[in-house]
């Protein structure tokens, strides 16, 4: 004879580990940011360039945030793709492309001295979904000669 917990049916591996499944929304979440690290960044140039604003950056020796004993150990400029994490990977990836194109060339060259790749994540609480991505939006890494990967988060 089974126990009533032995016969209770999940939806999530989760919710099998805790032997209770989180009564939340499921949620997909992505995003994909532009990244350029090293030392002496030229900031300045890299926004004219491309026509943005970083969405975050930093330099060499700074604190990670205020008070912290912790410092950056490289200069960093990021520029996040500005669509809801709601949208599609493709359709954040298709945002940098639109910024990155005009200056591939310009970007490779920063390659001599400095770390150039883009950042894609996707977050979700479900943990058996996937996503894809058209082959078309692929055209950004293969022009800057970068590997395309993502950081998967499952919480």
């Amino acid at each position: 004879m089974q126990s009533e917990d032995s016969a209770k049916e999940f939806k999530t591996l989760k919710g099998f580990i805790n032997n209770e499944e989180e009564d939340e929304e499921i949620y997909f979440s992505f995003m994909a940011s532009l990244r350029i690290y090293g030392d002496d960044i030229p900031f300045d140039e890299i926004s004219q360039r491309l026509g943005v604003r970083p969405t975050s950056s930093h330099r060499k020796g700074e604190p990670h945030r205020l008070g912290s004993i912790h410092t950056f150990e490289n200069d960093s400029w990021h520029f996040e793709a500005p669509l809801p994490e709601s949208e599609p990977l493709e359709r954040h990836i298709e945002a940098l492309w639109l910024v990155v194109k005009p200056e591939v060339e310009y970007l490779k060259s920063l390659k001599n001295r400095l770390d150039v790749d883009v950042f894609c994540g996707y977050r979700s609480n479900c943990d058996h979904a996937g996503f894809e991505v058209s082959h078309t939006v692929l055209e950004l890494f293969t022009a800057l000669e970068i590997p395309f990967g993502v950081s998967v988060i499952i919480a």
